[in-house]
């Protein structure tokens, strides 16, 4: 009864995070007591660079969200050292509860209908020639926010013609067809969407999603579009089998997706899933390898490898290590 009074009482805005974000999900997240020491493989140099604070700046001035600084991405100071940050729209406060992300949980504010030409014009600032936009999940939205995507590349190439522009979609759960409609008419460069875990830890990894939807999200697409590159990627040390992870490398691939991004998944707090392998960057090689054999135009495959990390060299084909 406490939880679904907080539930309903949940006010416009408000943020959920940690244990208060994953209580009712359908697998318990038991806090750790302990979190595990960083191999040397893993550590993230912190970066002092004076960009740093001028692209967070930037991101303020225009009332914009970046992925790097709501999700605590390891790579958030070099990325913002060398001019780079993966925009999220559509606010910063998601509708699921995934117990692997640091993006709040909450009940979002109406969509900003001057974000995409806000996005657009820090971009342009920026000087930026590659462009991810991502977003927190919108379920409570007609298309699940895929209008809003369409709108943001619009505006987006009307101000950087010449920009290549990656989008990181959600599942559009429920609106498939409606939001691949859409995508259809305003297509980006590259069409991602990350599978995230093997089917087996779904239920666990990823409440509320579906590891066949997500599949026919990423197959749909590239029906629509056969000449937009599709790509995907996976958190490794969740208690997957390397089996499980080559499997689903194989599914991938015949789901006709052209590349593919494995990291390491890193806890960001206590009351989030906790990691149960640090994998060791030869096994990363091993699946880099093995994903080459199956015919991936590119596979970035090392610890600290993120979907969006050097997202422009890797629709390069340049190798991450």
């Amino acid at each position: 009864m406490v939880d679904r009074k907080r539930r309903n009482s949940l006010l416009e805005g408000e943020k959920l995070r940690g244990a208060e974000k994953v209580r009712r999900i359908p697998i318990k997240v038991v806090p750790t007591t302990e979190i595990p020491q960083k191999p040397d493989w893993i550590r993230v140099k912190i970066s002092a660079s004076p960009k740093i604070n001028a692209i967070k700046q930037k991101l303020r001035n225009h009332q914009l969200a970046s992925v790097c600084e709501e999700a605590s991405c390891p790579n958030l100071g070099e990325c913002f050292s060398n001019g780079t940050a993966t925009f999220m729209i559509m606010g910063d406060i998601c509708t699921r509860r995934c117990p692997f992300c640091d993006v709040a949980h909450g009940k979002p504010r109406p969509l900003n209908e001057k974000e995409p030409v806000e996005l657009a014009t820090a971009i342009a600032d920026m000087g930026l020639q590659y462009v991810v936009i991502t977003s927190v999940n919108r379920d409570d939205l007609k298309n699940s926010g895929a209008g809003h995507f369409a709108n943001c590349i619009i505006e987006i190439r009307r101000r950087s013609p010449d920009i290549q522009v990656e989008i990181l979609v959600p599942d559009f759960r429920g609106r498939m067809e409606v939001a691949l409609e859409i995508l259809e008419r305003e297509p980006p460069d590259i069409f991602n969407h990350n599978l995230e875990s093997v089917p087996r830890l779904y239920r666990k990894v990823r409440p509320g999603a579906d590891y066949q939807y997500s599949m026919d999200l990423l197959a749909g697409y590239k029906l629509r579009r056969p000449n937009v590159t599709t790509k995907s990627g996976l958190m490794l040390g969740l208690g997957e089998t390397l089996a499980e992870v080559r499997q689903v490398m194989q599914d991938i691939k015949q789901h006709n997706v052209d590349m593919l991004t494995l990291g390491q998944y890193l806890q960001p707090s206590r009351d989030h899933l906790k990691v149960e392998e640090f994998v060791h960057p030869d096994q990363f090689a091993e699946l880099r390898e093995f994903g080459q054999s199956l015919g991936f135009a590119h596979v970035a495959s090392a610890p600290l490898v993120r979907s969006s990390y050097h997202a422009d060299k890797q629709a390069q084909g340049e190798m991450m290590t």
